[in-house]
């Protein structure tokens, strides 16, 4: 399998949902704290899915 670099947009979605899930882990958004782990994963396959597929 080869790996493409994501477009920046899909690159930037997930540095923001991973930054959520961080900010939500933390307590320093105490609404996001439940969904804190769901934020992160779903950064990560965003990201994954930029690597892994062309034009994404």
């Amino acid at each position: 399998m080869k790996l493409t670099p994501p477009k920046k947009a899909t690159f930037w979605v997930s540095v923001v949902l991973n930054v959520l899930g961080l900010l939500g882990a933390v307590g320093v958004v105490a609404a996001l704290s439940a969904y804190a782990f769901w934020f992160a994963f779903v950064g990560f396959v965003v990201l994954v899915a930029g690597l892994a597929f062309k034009g994404f």
